[in-house]
């Protein structure tokens, strides 16, 4: 079973096909259709406003789609958020999942360790001696750093050196290898390309391509798109900029723990089949009851769970 698992590509493959989010006011992107492989460079390219960060949520299961299809490693959006975000990762999503400029480096990346090990860890993980478990976690923090390109050598204070005095590059870095601690199929970057020079945004694109090379396959929110990269194009949002922040908005504001939002999957995976039920038995109620029940869809434009104790990389 081992050997089967390795053969398996590591990046997950990433398909839409006429994808669309509506909210209250309207869509915040819609007809978005795409084939990626595993392990591709995909750059989600708009305007600020035209829904890129609701899209990249949408696909890493963190916002329920209202129209079309999309799957993610084989599984299907939006019956499969759950999953989907167990094996997604995100990186910087402002408003969504953020660095806290009080901490240092060695504070965000011990703390991500220590998530991953208490909520995404074997029962035989947690069962090893302690040592074993610090050992466990600093090379997955070093395979992590290395990966994001992170020096942390030549940080002001070395790993002591607060958030609030990293460079926009360095904080990037940071929050990939955050992301990376989890060891995702799926990477999701928002503003990768924001407030960067030339030379700094040539260097963050690098990096994401050394990572989609390493076989994760990575979507990166952008203004423009690099050579090279797999270009989807947002609608222009001159309409819709209002709605896709209020969208992105309580994404951010359904925060909780990997544990409790595994539980509210199947709670809702619960529910979903209490209701397919009901449909099923009460066909003579079903024009009163279908109103109530297209309702609830409607109103609910996120899934919730957006952003929990794992979301800074995304893992949920």
């Amino acid at each position: 079973m081992g050997a089967e698992a390795e053969e398996q590509p590591h990046g997950a493959a990433v398909v839409a096909d006429g994808f669309g989010l509506k909210g209250p006011r309207g869509w915040a992107f819609r007809e978005v259709s795409f084939r990626a492989g595993p392990g591709a460079l995909v750059a989600i390219e708009g305007p600020s406003g035209s829904g890129r960060t609701c899209l990249l949520l949408a696909l890493t299961g963190r916002m329920k789609a209202k129209e079309g299809t999309a799957e993610v490693g084989g599984l299907p959006l939006p019956r499969k958020m759950g999953a989907v975000r167990r094996i997604s990762a995100l990186g910087q999503v402002p408003g969504v999942s953020e660095l806290d400029p009080a901490f240092t480096v060695a504070e965000h990346l011990g703390e991500r360790a220590l998530l991953q090990r208490r909520y995404d860890g074997s029962v035989r993980a947690l069962l090893r001696r302690p040592s074993e478990r610090r050992a466990s976690a600093r090379a997955r923090i070093d395979e992590a750093v290395a990966a994001a390109g992170l020096d942390l050598a030549a940080l002001p204070k070395g790993e002591r050196t607060s958030v609030r005095d990293l460079e926009r590059l360095e904080a990037l870095r940071l929050s990939i290898a955050l992301a990376l601690i989890g060891r995702p199929r799926l990477l999701a970057v928002d503003d990768t390309d924001l407030k960067l020079s030339d030379a700094d945004r040539a260097e963050a694109w690098a990096l994401l391509r050394s990572v989609a090379d390493s076989g994760t396959t990575v979507l990166a929110v952008c203004s423009e798109a690099p050579e090279g990269a797999l270009r989807i194009t947002t609608l222009d949002g001159a309409t819709e900029s209002e709605d896709a922040q209020e969208a992105r908005e309580g994404a951010a504001g359904d925060s909780r723990p990997t544990a409790a939002a595994d539980e509210a999957d199947e709670a809702d995976e619960a529910d979903e089949a209490d209701e397919a039920k009901a449909r099923t038995e009460d066909d003579t109620d079903a024009d009163t009851d279908g109103s109530k029940a297209e309702g609830d869809v409607t109103e609910d434009t996120t899934e919730e769970g957006a952003a929990d104790a794992l979301a800074e990389t995304g893992r949920a």
